[in-house]
């Protein structure tokens, strides 16, 4: 593949996200340390390649102590926003229950920004610090696949996309893990160009830069290893239906199958019934929510299609070998 062939930048040359140089990292406790170094790294390595100082960042915290991520590692804040004067964008690096770390300083200090008229952005869980501040309505954002439904419904005036990263105007979203890494290339692109961003990719041996239009799930077929049409449209109805599952027989017809073939496919491919494959999905999708919202049980219970807590809390026991509530406590 040709290292040039870069996706169309999200943002135009007359946005204000065009011409950024100066990055500033707001860095929460927890954070998730891959997407901030993904991050971080394009721009020192744009600077490498472009034999000059494109660009600089700050790495600022709350209070001006130490941020500590999720995998252990201290990282000490480069300077405060006082002694640095405003950059360009303020990104928001969060990762594992950022709820907790949001606070009256963080959000007045981020409305502060705003008012300002600087540009914001937050990756991997770090929009939902713009989110609780109400700076993202009326834009569309994405954020971490983990959390997209339980936010979906709490901020009714944002418009979620599931896509790796969104542009829109003054802000920038983006998810998780290596995500950043394809934002920060993109933004290269529109300021260096084509060939500066490509040559920071091949840097990081990055075969493809992925455009926001990239979805963050990998592909079903990928997932589960197989490549029969019929089967993987039956998982993604079961990944569309957790709420209210869909009977065998439902999925069946869906797909122009019979039951019994279904579950000869599931067995040959999955090495489980189709009914398993289904509790597993929903149990996972349950783990989830109890690990990364603050949704009830009981409410918990009802998203993922179970009719009852003493059977939802049965299921999970035999999947995780605890009771959602204990899941709950170890989440804290």
């Amino acid at each position: 593949m040709k290292r040039d062939a870069i996706p169309t930048v999200e943002a135009p040359t007359d946005s204000p996200l065009s011409g950024l140089a100066h990055f500033g990292f707001l860095t929460l406790p927890n954070f998730s340390m891959i997407a901030f170094t993904s991050a971080v790294e394009v721009l020192r390595m744009a600077n490498y390649v472009g034999r000059a100082q494109h660009y600089r960042w700050s790495v600022i915290t709350p209070d001006g102590e130490p941020a500590r991520a999720s995998n252990g590692i201290t990282v000490k804040p480069t300077t405060t926003l006082a002694e640095a004067g405003m950059p360009d964008v303020l990104i928001v690096c969060a990762g594992w229950h950022v709820r907790d770390y949001v606070n009256e300083t963080v959000i007045a200090l981020l409305q502060d920004v705003a008012s300002r008229g600087i540009p914001l952005g937050g990756l991997c869980t770090g929009p939902y610090a713009l989110l609780a501040a109400n700076l993202l309505d009326g834009y569309r954002c994405t954020v971490h696949w983990e959390d997209m439904s339980p936010l979906h419904k709490s901020y009714p005036h944002v418009r979620f996309a599931d896509e790796l990263f969104v542009i829109d105007r003054d802000r920038l979203t983006c998810t998780g893990g290596t995500a950043p890494l394809d934002l920060m290339l993109n933004l290269v692109g529109t300021r260096l160009g084509h060939a500066v961003a490509a040559q920071v990719s091949e840097q990081f041996i990055v075969e493809r830069i992925r455009g926001s239009t990239d979805y963050q799930h990998i592909p079903v077929d990928a997932r589960v290893g197989f490549s029969r049409a019929e089967l993987i449209e039956v998982v993604r109805l079961m990944e569309a239906n957790i709420e209210e599952p869909l009977s065998l027989d439902e999925l069946a017809r869906l797909v122009q199958l019979s039951q019994r073939h279904l579950q000869r496919m599931f067995k040959m491919f999955l090495s489980v019934s189709p009914t398993h494959y289904y509790l597993t999905l929903r149990l996972r999708r349950a783990r989830e929510l109890l690990r990364n919202t603050d949704a009830s049980i009981a409410r918990v219970t009802a998203v993922c299609g179970f009719h009852s807590p003493c059977h939802f809390s049965k299921a999970y026991r035999a999947q995780f070998g605890h009771a959602p509530s204990v899941e709950r406590r170890l989440s804290a």
